[in-house]
């Protein structure tokens, strides 16, 4: 019998899988590590552009949670991240109600809400949907929101809703600056471990079963449905949150953050940096986001053609992201419980941990 040197033993003397090096959380430690200092290393446009990036990360993990682990293709991500913000925005301006304290808590749950009534009418439904018809679904509830902010004026219309007030917290002004920053990197730090160890749960192991053989799962009688009424709407949740930051740091709401065009781009932040990694999705956002001012310096017009191009080259020939280069498919994926053990030299057969 050949022997297998790459095996390991274990103390019942039979062979397993290597150990596998684990390098996502080298990534996100690094990352972490790099984004505390970077206020007080460089110039005040780049730290506001540094908040930019992790509030749109936030909204691309809400994605990426939704795609990656549900498999839901969602195109309405900007539909809860616009709404939330409208909502939080029409506070402000209309009840002079500025406490980061109100107004996050009330674009999460606005976001929630949204996502829990689109899931009611594409998800939730007595047959099981399809891929297609939840990203038409999607990609038809953000347009229609989006027609109708263009048309209400009373929220401002083609305009939006401009001249925002400032965020505070016990009385005291949260600046778009270092304050912002470290407001917006603190929540995004905070639901990343929450996603991360939700889907490191139970509960994440069902998605991932859902994600891979859905019939079979749904054979085992969990509620498939369920699930993704569940995992959709907390995905909404998150978006909502990250819309209601984006509001009050651009100091503006319009249409724009309603509709198809940020949704696809939500899609393709997380196809660049690599879906179903969480990481992946926010190195996504900072890498597409630096590259569209770069080439926008050199090529105001034609830019968006060149980034276009960059991103189409590299979803045909590598899918897996910019991650695909860095993580293992088996990190990527994820694993779950013990590993698999080799076979039985005696018997023949193969063992696996229950």
């Amino acid at each position: 019998m050949g022997t297998m040197p790459l095996m390991q033993e274990n103390s019942g003397g039979r062979q397993r899988a290597p150990a596998y090096r684990r390098v996502l959380p080298w990534i996100e430690i690094a990352l972490l590590v790099a984004a505390i200092p970077l206020p007080w290393l460089v110039e005040d446009f780049w730290i506001l552009f540094a908040t930019k990036v992790l509030i749109l990360g936030l909204l691309a993990i809400s994605f990426d949670m939704v795609w990656g682990f549900g498999g839901i293709m969602s195109f309405g991500q900007a539909l809860f991240f616009g709404v939330a913000g409208y909502t939080a925005a029409l506070i402000a301006t209309k009840l002079d109600v500025t406490s980061v304290l109100v107004l996050l808590p009330t674009a999460a749950v606005t976001g929630l809400l949204s996502a829990l009534v689109l899931a009611i009418i594409v998800i939730l439904g007595r047959r099981p949907t399809t891929v297609v018809f939840v990203a038409l679904g999607t990609l038809t509830g953000s347009y229609v929101v989006e027609r109708l902010a263009r048309g209400w004026s009373y929220v401002g219309g083609q305009n939006g809703i401009s001249s925002l007030p400032r965020l505070t917290i016990g009385g005291v002004e949260i600046e778009e600056g270092i304050l912002f920053y470290f407001m917006a990197l603190g929540i995004l730090a905070t639901v990343y471990v929450l996603v991360r160890l939700l889907m490191r749960s139970q509960f994440g192991l069902v998605l991932a079963g859902i994600r891979q053989q859905e019939s079979r799962i749904a054979f085992l009688g969990y509620r498939v449905q369920n699930y993704k009424g569940v995992v959709f709407s907390l995905g909404g949740l998150i978006a909502g949150t990250a819309g209601g930051m984006y509001a009050f740091h651009e100091g503006f709401m319009g249409p724009g953050q309603l509709g198809p065009v940020l949704s696809t781009q939500v899609v393709l932040y997380a196809l660049f940096g690599g879906v179903g990694t969480l990481i992946g999705p926010i190195i996504g956002v900072g890498l597409i986001e630096i590259m569209s001012y770069a080439l926008s310096q050199y090529w105001e017009t034609g830019w968006p053609i060149v980034l276009g191009l960059l991103l189409l080259a590299l979803v045909m020939f590598r899918p897996t992201g910019i991650m695909g280069l860095l993580v293992s498919d088996r990190e990527r994926v994820g694993s779950f419980g013990r590993p698999k053990q080799a076979a039985d030299p005696v018997a023949g057969t193969r063992h696996e941990a229950a």
